[in-house]
């Protein structure tokens, strides 16, 4: 079975690198024939980073109001769709975009599910606020925990 994990974000935007700092952790801490990636957002590396996987995590930051920085969330594809964009994504594109141009290009992982952090401070710089910087590793259990789940349950 073909795993990936995807974290999504620019690590010079602050808790915009939510994304790569738990792919990094998440790395270290799985079986060799996961593949963990990080991304921009970019639609086109996105579509091929989980070309034919039975399984994709996907780990982005998102923007709520009211906000609660360090909240971890989990979203289906199809939960995505009643998302606002503009609260979702700090991308270009929406991720709830670039699912249904898979989706209409045929080019979706079998299972898909997106943990998405709570943000704080998207400013230019590195490093992430405290909040969602605590956060790091409920997401990286998180993400551990989809692995672990029996693929019928994954949805």
């Amino acid at each position: 079975m073909t795993v990936v994990v995807i974290g999504l974000g620019n690590e010079l935007r602050r808790d915009d690198g939510i994304g790569p700092a738990v792919a990094r952790q998440v790395a270290d801490r799985v079986a060799p024939d996961v593949r963990v990636s990080v991304s921009d957002g970019d639609p086109a590396a996105l579509l091929d980073a989980w070309a034919g996987a039975q399984l994709a995590v996907l780990v982005d930051a998102v923007v709520c109001e009211p906000s609660r920085p360090g909240t971890v969330h989990r979203f289906t594809p199809d939960e995505l769709a009643g998302v606002r964009a503009g609260t979702f994504s700090t991308h270009g594109i929406s991720l709830g975009d670039i699912i249904q141009l898979g989706t209409v290009l045929d080019r979706l992982p079998h299972r898909m599910v997106v943990l998405a952090v709570e943000v704080a401070d998207l400013a230019a710089g590195g490093g992430l606020s405290p909040a969602v910087g605590r956060a790091v590793e409920t997401a990286v259990a998180a993400v551990l925990s989809v692995l672990g789940e029996p693929l019928a349950e994954m949805s």
